[in-house]
Parts: structure tokens; sequence; C-alpha cells
């Protein structure tokens, strides 16, 4: 039991440093786009035999561009609980929505603006389960890929690679699984019918992984260029000493 306290009593103290470390903007953007993924997601961009596209692929590169940040420099486990921060801030922001489509309004008619605030909780549920699962195996991927590179880890080789392929894999899983929860499970019972097949959600995920690489190509250059100056700057000391007496874990 004791052992048990003195983990609770090091995660909370890691964690309290982690948030007092880590830069606040990468983390606002992360928490932002993550908020924004789950109200595009109610949308569906485009829906023929073969594919199906929500508007949540619109921004989701973000969150993976932020995630492989943090990662590069201060660990997937400071990654993952910088996750669980942004779903645990989704939920609220949602909860809090959802109060104010509920609360009726004299001045006009916001029927339109409470669908949107009001949400749907099974796109919540399907949109949180796959962000988290698709997080986690986002960031050990990087986390293992970055240590493949013996010679030059903190090369643009190196930080491309991770990046890279730990993107595409979890986007492909973040979009698959989101659509397999809401459009074939749920959408069926509570959209009257209107649900996509199981080869829609798949062609969504890798279509939707490969046009997110694409933006994660085009913006990685600054993910890196951000990660080489905290380096320099020695952004996050505190942390990375706690954890492991000054060096990263890559």
């Amino acid at each position: 039991m004791s052992k048990i306290k003195e983990w609770i009593q090091k995660e909370k103290k890691e964690t309290a440093l982690l948030l007092r470390c880590i830069p606040a903007t990468v983390v606002t953007l992360f928490v932002v786009s993550v908020i924004c993924m789950n109200l595009l997601a109610n949308k569906t961009l485009l829906q023929l035999e073969w594919i199906a596209l929500d508007g949540g692929m619109l921004i989701s590169w973000l969150s993976f561009m932020c995630m492989d940040i943090i990662t590069k420099h201060f660990g997937a486990k400071a990654s993952n609980k910088i996750s669980l921060l942004a779903a645990a801030i989704n939920l609220l922001t949602c909860l809090i929505f959802y109060v104010a489509s509920i609360i009726p309004s004299n001045a006009g008619d916001y029927g339109a603006l409470n669908g949107i605030l009001g949400g749907t909780w099974f796109i919540l549920l399907g949109s949180t389960v796959a962000f988290l699962c698709s997080a986690v195996i986002n960031n050990l991927m990087n986390r293992a890929i970055g240590r493949a590179f013996k010679k030059d880890p903190d090369g643009k080789l190196a930080y491309a690679a991770r990046a890279y392929i730990s993107t595409f894999v979890g986007q492909f899983l973040d979009n698959f699984i989101f659509s397999v929860i809401v459009f074939v499970g749920f959408a069926p019972i509570f959209w009257g019918g209107f649900h996509w097949t199981v080869l829609q959600c798949t062609m969504c995920a890798l279509t939707g992984a490969v046009a997110e690489l694409i933006m994660e190509i085009l913006f990685s250059p600054i993910g890196y260029r951000i990660v080489k100056k905290w380096t320099a700057n020695a952004v996050g000391r505190e942390y990375l000493e706690f954890i492991g007496k000054g060096k990263r874990e890559v």
C-alpha cells in the first residue's frame, strides 16, 4: 500500500512539473485542435460507395504534430499525459456546450446553434476512445522509432521518420476506430438508418491518414525547429532532470 502511495505522489509531482515546464503555446494548440476535431466530426464532408470523410480530418493533423513535438522533447509518457489532459478538457467543454444548448432563450431561434453545441453523445464517445487509443499508439511508436536511430537520434532524418510513420499509423487508427464506433455501431440506430460501410470506414481512415500525413510533411520542419529551439534553450530542464537526470526520453 505504501508503494502505491509513493507512486501516486511521484506521479503527481511529475505531472505538476510537466505542466509547469511544457510551453503553453503547444499545449493550447493541442487542446484546441482536439476540441475542434470533436465538433467537426459531426459533419460528413464526402460520402461515396467506397469512401466517406468527416470534417475532423481538417484539423486532426495538428493534434498529431503537437504530440510528435512533445514526445520528441519530453517523452512518450509526457505526451500521453497531455493527451489525457486534452481529452478531459474536451469532455468538460462538451458538458458546458450541452448545458448552454438546453438553457431556453427568448432572444431568438437558436435551434441550429443548440444542435451544434449539444452535440451527439456517441460521437463524443467515439472521438474520445479513438483519440486516446491512437494517441498512446502514436506516442509509443514515435519513441520506438526514435530509439532505432542510434547514430543521430536528434537529426532531421530521425525526426522525420518518427513523425511520419507514427502519424500515419496513429491517424489511420484514429479515423478507423472513430468511424466504426459512430457510423457502423450507433448511426444506424439513432440516425434513421444512415450509416457507413466497413469499406467506407477503411477508405476514410486510409485517405484521411494520407491527407494528414501530407500536412505533417508540410509542417514537420516547423515542429523540428521548435524541438531544436527547446533543446538549445533547455526548455523543461527541471522536468527532464526529474525523470532521468537531464536525459530526454527519446
